[in-house]
């Protein structure tokens, strides 16, 4: 929004132009949306907690989690409006994929606000059924799928197989591009609300893994790098930097009030709003296996809980003791900054792997 008003003011002084530069408004990209993050955060933690929408915790799990029942939940719609406000006023709202992003953040926010509505307001545990929050998720993903498809050109970079460390290795996709979309979208935003579960370990992976797709949006979205570094070429992608920026500073702005001990959680609104935004991104930057691997700490968490739960009902047996994993880890004995910390550490590991395979081909 605001690039056409400095593009309208350029006429009249010329230093208006350097609104046009994409890593300008990037960098203006995540200081907006820190700042909306940093400014509203404490009226909203205060809000929260005269609504009286706070976390409610298993019996269960461990008994450290115990203190936390009360915490204002439900932060996660701060992030989400802090992304979206920065990503319409620096970015080209000319420009596809910035609006997909949009879509795919608040329409899976949505489906999390409704969860995390019934569960905290309506004091119903079990939250939206699970079969109507996969529906709900699968209609978007499955939409989103879609209108990249059908709006890509034929036979295109942007419905190719990039497959990393391989720069010969490309393959169309066909129909199939809609199924692994969707399964990449879906899958994202439900191993993100996985993740969740202590303070700061999930926002600070997902604040890495934008960092480093938006890297990613950057160099695809430049002719000249990406001839460089032999990778597709995406016109337009590139703007994706702007909405890779908000996250970034969204996130980071969040976990001001988020690192432990937690001041307001995110909630299903946020984990599953942001999953969704990043598994969007990297399929329109062509980086799905990418983000397997940047996004590892998600993907961990949630094989976790697959062989947890195959296992128990298989042998009756359990291999964890307790899913996801970062729960096992605290039930043996590790205070949880440890656990956060150390899943930090690995999730910034797995995004220097991720941005290797640039150069690694």
């Amino acid at each position: 929004m605001l690039t056409w008003l400095a593009e309208y003011l350029s006429q009249y002084y010329s230093g208006f132009n350097v609104f046009q530069y994409l890593t300008m408004r990037g960098i203006l990209s995540v200081l907006t949306a820190l700042g909306i993050s940093l400014l509203v955060g404490p009226t909203m933690i205060r809000k929260l907690s005269s609504y009286q929408i706070g976390q409610t915790v298993r019996d269960d799990g461990p008994q450290s989690h115990l203190s936390k029942a009360g915490t204002p939940t439900m932060g996660g719609a701060l992030i989400i409006v802090a992304i979206v406000l920065s990503a319409v006023l620096w970015g080209d709202l000319s420009n596809k994929y910035i609006w997909v992003a949009v879509a795919a953040i608040v329409g899976f926010g949505l489906v999390g606000l409704a969860d995390d509505y019934i569960k905290l307001v309506r004091k119903d545990p079990k939250g939206l059924v699970a079969r109507w929050k996969y529906f709900w998720q699968s209609v978007l993903g499955a939409g989103i799928a879609v209108y990249l498809f059908y709006t890509a050109p034929e036979n295109s970079a942007e419905t190719q197989l990039l497959v990393p460390f391989f720069k010969d290795i490309a393959p169309q996709l066909g129909i199939m591009f809609i199924f692994l979309t969707y399964f990449v979208i879906v899958g994202t935003s439900n191993a993100v609300n996985l993740t969740d579960g202590l303070d700061g370990l999930a926002i600070l992976p997902t604040v890495l893994v934008a960092g480093g797709l938006g890297i990613f949006a950057y160099l695809t979205g430049n002719q000249i790098f990406s001839d460089y570094l032999q990778i597709p070429y995406i016109n337009g992608v590139g703007e994706l930097v702007i909405f890779c920026g908000a996250i970034v500073g969204a996130g980071l702005g969040f976990l001001w009030f988020n690192t432990y001990p937690a001041q307001v959680f995110m909630g299903d609104v946020g984990a599953l709003g942001l999953g969704a935004a990043l598994g969007t991104i990297a399929v329109m930057v062509r980086q799905e296996l990418v983000l397997f691997i940047m996004g590892g700490v998600f993907v961990i968490e949630t094989v976790s809980v697959m062989l947890q739960v195959g296992s128990y009902k298989l042998t009756g047996k359990r291999i964890f003791r307790m899913a996801p994993l970062h729960h096992h880890y605290e039930l043996k004995g590790w205070p949880e900054p440890r656990v956060i910390v150390r899943f930090w550490i690995i999730s910034l590991m797995l995004v220097l792997v991720g941005l290797a395979t640039l150069k690694i081909r």
